[in-house]
């Protein structure tokens, strides 16, 4: 009964449809690549690779002469551990694990055993981990992951999305757009001005995020290399260490206590919820924006809006998408806020919050394939926004007042505060309130070729030049 009830649970726990989070259910096929970095898997795949990059690193100091030089066939059967590394390997490790009680020693016995089948080196297998405490393999193995994750998952996705909103911009670069401050109308703009805005708000922070360092630290118990001095005391640690660490393409961190303090952690997680922030305002917008109708979704006919309502077509992707997006920023916060903090030289509450980074990012991942799916989907409709807009003749009263300004012309916000203020204006009484202003005839002319169509400042110019403005960034 008992056997039964276990393979029950088991048979469950396979089907995705028993998933407690929707990231291994619902979801789980959109976040695949994130699972090939930040799993246990994975994890362990990490550590393993610098684990033996260690060893590797300890047989070329000539002080250590205990461990033989390695040549290339040595190194090939050292490499092919982790080249070979599979689910039957991470399975071993987890059975050792559940009797030492610690996920670092465990894999340090699996790799003995592994590395005792290589002779040049089964003597030599308790430099195996040598002078190392916990978090030098851990720091290492996560910096790797999030280098990866930074190169080959952040930066992609936000230049799909930013490529997305630049399409968008470009091919709309001259339609008005009627905009609203405080939710009423207010100055015209463009369709390809409002989006340049969140292209180069989203530029700015893809830059910063390129600009992270990703550090970490090999220097033993509480960073001061007690063990590597006690063993080994005429060689420079210090040294050793900064070109192991810079070996593995992340910047050394000479100061810290038995942990990496994670600042860097903090700095990335931080970068990645003001991207979140700024697509979680893009995805409100654009849903407003379909709620008005100025924006219309393509569809799918077999597809359903709702459950009752047939003529619906609701814009889930980016109601989707937000949510996601705030899921994973409320995770990111907590890990960013509190990763830096350790009782004294080391506590475990990091070990905690690092397993979760990975569902942090997966919740990201989710919400901007739904935001380049929803783009995608997106219409423009031009004809009911040129319509809403030319129900505003009220708006040109801004440039009109302003001119009269220009002029000296006194408390003229106050005049037409007091004919236009809480009401609808009509084309014909802005050109009666033209006509009666004290101004060159000429420029009382040019005032009457404003629209509220064509009253869009710079908008065109400010898409046209956006490149050269993100460019800059880049020489920051």
């Amino acid at each position: 009964m008992k056997q039964n009830f276990k393979k029950s649970i088991y048979m469950k726990l396979k089907n995705k449809l028993y998933a407690i989070s929707p990231i291994d259910g619902r979801y789980s096929n959109q976040v695949n690549e994130i699972r090939e970095i930040f799993s246990e898997y994975a994890l362990f795949k990490y550590r393993i690779k610098v684990e033996i990059l260690w060893l590797e690193k300890l047989s070329t100091i000539p002080e250590i002469k205990e461990i033989p030089n390695l040549n290339k066939k040595t190194k090939t059967k050292l490499y092919n551990i982790i080249k070979n590394f599979n689910i039957k390997n991470a399975k071993k490790i987890k059975k050792i694990e559940n009797i030492t009680n610690h996920d670092i020693k465990a894999l340090e016995y699996f790799l003995k055993k592994e590395i005792s089948k290589i002779n040049e080196l089964k003597k030599n297998i308790e430099f195996i981990h040598f002078a190392c405490t916990s978090d030098d393999i851990n720091n290492l193995a996560y910096a790797l992951m999030l280098k990866k994750a930074k190169k080959n998952i952040f930066i992609p996705y936000w230049n799909k999305i930013i490529q997305k909103i630049k399409k968008l911009a470009k091919k709309y670069i001259k339609t008005a757009l009627l905009t609203y401050t405080h939710g009423q109308v207010a100055s015209t703009s463009t369709i390809g001005k409002e989006m340049t805005n969140f292209i180069y708000r989203m530029e700015r922070q893809k830059y910063q995020l390129k600009n992270i360092k990703i550090l970490g630290k090999m220097n033993g118990t509480v960073g001061n290399y007690n063990a590597h001095l006690a063993a080994y005391p005429n060689i420079n640690w210090n040294k050793i260490s900064k070109e192991f660490v810079n070996s593995l393409k992340i910047t050394w961190n000479p100061y810290t206590t038995q942990i990496e303090p994670h600042d860097y952690i903090s700095e990335l997680l931080t970068c990645i919820i003001r991207f979140n922030i700024i697509n979680i305002n893009l995805v409100s917008d654009i849903w407003r924006y379909i709620s008005i109708k100025f924006f219309i979704q393509k569809y799918k006919k077999e597809e359903v809006g709702s459950s009752i309502m047939p003529y619906k077509i609701n814009p889930i992707d980016f109601e989707n998408a937000e949510s996601n997006l705030k899921l994973s920023n409320s995770i990111m916060q907590h890990l960013s806020i509190n990763l830096p903090i350790s009782r004294w030289q080391r506590d475990l509450r990091d070990s905690t919050l690092l397993r979760n980074i990975g569902l942090s990012f997966a919740y990201s991942i989710i919400a901007y394939k739904k935001i380049i799916k929803g783009i995608s989907t997106l219409k423009i409709n031009k004809k009911y926004i040129k319509k809403k807009i030319n129900e505003n003749w009220q708006i040109l009263t801004e440039a009109i007042q302003t001119t009269m300004r220009s002029y000296k012309i006194k408390k003229p916000y106050e005049k037409l505060k007091k004919i236009t203020r809480g009401k609808k204006i009509t084309k014909k009484q802005i050109k009666k309130i033209i006509n009666k202003l004290s101004i060159p005839q000429k420029k009382r002319n040019k005032l009457k070729k404003i629209t509220p169509e064509n009253y869009i400042g710079n908008a065109i110019n400010l898409t046209k030049n956006m490149e050269k403005y993100i460019n800059k960034l880049k020489n920051k």
